[in-house]
């Protein structure tokens, strides 16, 4: 057979891109990401001895779980404080966040809403999906099973839950998007399900319904803790006119999942699913401590600028959540709860009777 030309010939195939350890594509840069090292022996030896003490933790597809968090509750908690092992991250997640008994009480429910239901907001869905974690390879391929995996969940929710359907912020795209990673479709749509209607911790739905009231109270709490705990940054905050929502509303509408590094969101969710709503706004404190003397020298510019743009040494969870761990917010959050309430009227009947339908 005679040969092609060289300027006829095929063109080696693309190499494959380079990605980081979650999946995600390996932006080009000098800076370390803390995923890329190598792990010793030691550490492995470490990692492995930590999981076979999660299995035992768990049971058999997770059949000693509830039972070990009735006897041992605090070392449950000091464990995923810890963070969860990535290989058991996707069952534990169901198991703390009640999304595993959901699925189980509703067998058949989940198909019946991808296939044989209709939602109104289908086009909008197609349209916005290729947003959710466009550099992870799993989300990357147009039409590819991570985008229609991610539409069928967004379908199916818009459907079983019409009064906040589809929510065009990005926010349950990216809730959607990092439970999938972790596991199937039907188990994010179940967790999702678990999240919003509060299965185990306050109902999430709030923060999705129009005028989002839940992240309105949110906000309140914050701008109040921060000037409780960090005086002199919440006086610099009234100064230069910065208000929480120009910089941690998507704290809350995505808990950190939408633009802060993986391992430090993963990090993060191992503890909200487990403990709930204050480890976001923990979280926030800790950021804001650790910024906090650059953050008072900024004029407003800078300043918003510093708040949506954090620095790499303030993203490491082992110096940020142990920082976050130590603030005590539990009470205060009530009782700033409760004068928000009195300042600005009880949600609207609607809203709390949607709160308060049984999941």
């Amino acid at each position: 057979m005679e040969k092609k030309r060289v300027d006829e010939q095929e063109p080696p195939p693309a190499s494959l891109p380079k990605v980081d350890r979650f999946g995600f594509v390996k932006q080009e840069t000098n800076s370390p990401d803390g995923l890329a090292k190598s792990r010793s022996a030691a550490e492995y030896e470490r990692e492995e001895k930590r999981i076979k003490k999660w299995r035992k933790m768990i049971g058999v597809g997770g059949s000693d779980w509830k039972h070990y968090v009735r006897r041992k509750p605090h070392v449950v908690k000091r464990r995923i404080r810890k963070g969860i092992p990535d290989c058991l991250r996707g069952l534990v997640w169901q198991l703390i966040s009640g999304s595993r008994d959901l699925l189980l009480m509703n067998p058949g429910v989940y198909e019946q809403l991808v296939i044989y239901e209709t939602s109104a907001s289908e086009l909008d869905i197609i349209r916005d999906i290729s947003r959710t974690f466009p550099s992870h390879v799993f989300f990357q391929q147009r039409h590819g099973p991570g985008q229609r995996s991610l539409y069928n969940v967004l379908k199916a929710y818009s459907v079983y839950d019409r009064d906040v359907g589809y929510v065009q912020v990005g926010s349950i795209f990216s809730l959607s998007g990092l439970l999938l990673l972790y596991m199937s479709e039907e188990d994010a749509f179940w967790l999702l399900v678990a999240l919003l209607k509060g299965a185990v911790h306050a109902p999430m739905e709030g923060m999705y319904l129009v005028g989002l009231p839940l992240v309105q109270q949110y906000l309140f709490q914050l701008d109040q803790l921060v000037r409780e705990h960090l005086p002199k940054l919440g006086e610099h905050f009234t100064q230069e006119m910065i208000n929480p929502s120009m910089y941690a509303s998507q704290w809350f509408i995505t808990v950190f999942s939408y633009s802060f590094p993986f391992h430090l969101a993963l990090r993060i969710w191992d503890v909200f699913l487990f403990e709930g709503v204050k480890i976001v706004f923990k979280v926030g404190l800790a950021l804001l401590k650790f910024c906090h003397d650059d953050l008072v020298k900024l004029p407003f510019e800078k300043l918003i600028h510093a708040l949506r743009n954090f620095p790499e040494d303030a993203m490491n969870p082992d110096i940020l959540l142990p920082m976050a761990y130590s603030i005590r917010v539990s009470k205060r959050l009530e009782e700033l709860k409760e004068e928000y309430e009195k300042q600005h009227g009880k949600l609207s009947e609607r809203v709390k009777q949607r709160l308060q339908q049984p999941s």
